[in-house]
This record gives C-alpha cells, structure tokens and sequence, in this order.
C-alpha cells in the first residue's frame, strides 16, 4: 500500500506533464496501480488523521449504501428490543453488501466480488466512530453481598481448620448457581440518539446447580440439578436415562435446591464419593 502523501505526489507530477510510464519505473509501480493513483483526485484534498500514513482505497458508493442500510438495520433492531453484538452486526454488514452486490453493475474491480468486503473489526471500529454507535449493558436485577462478613468469617473458617487439623483434602465447599441458559448477551449496541436500551423482557428458562469439591482439587462430587421439568423433552427424544447422567437430576417449579433435594445428595452423592477418598475421615463443609 501507499501512503497518501505518496499517491499526493504522484499525482501532482502527473499534471506536470510526467507519464504514466515514467511514473511507474520512478516508483516501481504497474501502470496499473498509477492509473487508479491518478482516478483518485479527492486524494489531493484529504488531510490524514494524526497517526496515519496509510489507506488502501477510498471508500466506494456501495459501501457508503450499505453502511446507511446497516444503520436504519440498527435502529430497527433497537426498537424491538433485540440484542446487537459486535459479530451480529458485522454478518449484517457482510449480508447487506452481497445484496448491493448483485443488484450493482460490475464495473469496478475493486467491487468486483463480496470478498473485497471483509466485516473485519477494523472496518467495525471505524463504522462505530463514524456512526456514533456505542455499546451499552442491558439492566437486570442486581444482587448486593455483606463483604464484611465474608471477610471475617474467611479469619473464622481458617482458625476452624486449624484447630481441627483438617487437611485440604477433608474441607470441602460446596455451592449453588443459576445457569440462565437461554440468557442473551447483556450489552447491545445502539445509535447515539439513544443513552440506555428500551426495557426488555429476559428470557427465564433456568436451571440450578449444587456443584462440590475439596480445598486440594482432587476430588470433584457429582454435581446436583434442579430443572422445572422433571422428565425433559430430550430424555426422551434422545433415550436418555437420568441414571446414566454426570448429574444428580431432580425437578420443582421453580427449580431451587430445597431441603429435601439437598438430603438427598448428601446421602446418595457426597457421603459415598467422600468415603471412596483415602483421607476421607471427619470432612468439613463450608
């Protein structure tokens, strides 16, 4: 590539009266490539930013009508709500071109096939600043937790373990997650008319899962899950044996670990897979 103080001079020794030829055993060009320098008259009247030294090609028509498509695409989609990534938006982009495209008369090479436009984060960075488009988190319930007692109990728990003389292998920790398993990316890109994202509906579709394991890392329990659907759809589709699973599965409306569901997995789950292990006497749970 060039630099556009390159392609600046040598269109101004163009018309000076320098040739085409000359020009490019001067510079160790194709004719070619000095003939598409010297369509390029905007070149004289461009003023690069600070930084840059470098351009490939100017910015064709067919780009410039794909990126207003690609716009009004956007704020559709932001109107209804929808989540926009940056790979969305870019395979958006890449669609919008192709269909330009087709409908375009081949005359130029440098529009001569979807492959001159790539969708790279490049040329997203630039439509971002160009656009003012910017990203933005979608607001959920946040959850707030007592760092002060969890600090302090961090002293407690270390002077238990002490006085006990538990090994990294006996101390065992055990928690719940929820796992959103339908949830959509929470930050979206939206125009810059817009500050926040319209409200929107999540998706609820949840399952919990008690997951296990000991301070040293070599013993990992069999997992618990708790889903709405006691006997899922795919159980049957696919055979599946809930017996067969790396999971201990059990079923409740709102899928929580209750007490019940809890039993169940100390006794069935972790009493035995503690028992197994080598120094399995006297365990502690945190």
């Amino acid at each position: 590539m060039m630099s556009i103080e390159l392609k600046r001079e040598i269109i101004e020794k163009n018309e000076q009266g320098v040739r085409v030829a000359d020009l490019a055993r001067q510079y160790g060009r194709s004719t070619s490539t000095i003939c598409t320098v010297l369509k390029q008259e905007l070149i004289k009247s461009i003023t690069p930013a600070k930084g840059v030294t470098m351009i490939s090609k100017l910015w064709s028509s067919l780009h410039e009508k794909m990126e207003k498509l690609l716009i009004v695409w956007v704020t559709e989609k932001q109107l209804k709500g929808d989540t926009l990534t940056q790979d969305i938006i870019c395979e958006k982009a890449r669609t919008i071109y192709g269909d330009l495209l087709n409908q375009t008369p081949r005359i130029s090479t440098d529009e001569a096939s979807e492959d001159s436009f790539k969708a790279s984060r490049g040329w997203f960075e630039n439509f971002r600043k160009r656009t003012s488009i910017h990203s933005v988190v979608r607001h959920g319930e946040a959850a707030s937790s007592d760092m002060k007692a969890a600090e302090d109990y961090l002293k407690t728990f270390s002077e238990l373990i002490e006085a006990n003389g538990y090994t990294p292998q006996q101390v065992f920790n055990c928690d719940e997650t929820g796992l959103f398993w339908k949830k959509t990316p929470n930050r979206t890109y939206i125009t810059a008319e817009e500050k926040i994202m319209p409200g929107h509906k999540p998706m609820k579709d949840r399952l919990t899962l008690a997951l296990c394991a000991n301070a040293s890392g070599d013993c990992k329990i069999k997992p618990l899950l708790v889903y709405h659907s006691e006997n899922s759809r795919a159980f049957k589709s696919h055979k599946i044996l809930e017996e067969k699973l790396q999971v201990m599965w059990r079923a409740n409306p709102k899928a929580w670990v209750t007490r019940q569901f809890f039993v169940q997995w100390v006794n069935l789950v972790f009493g035995p897979s503690v028992k197994k292990q080598p120094t399995h006497a006297s365990p502690s749970r945190s």
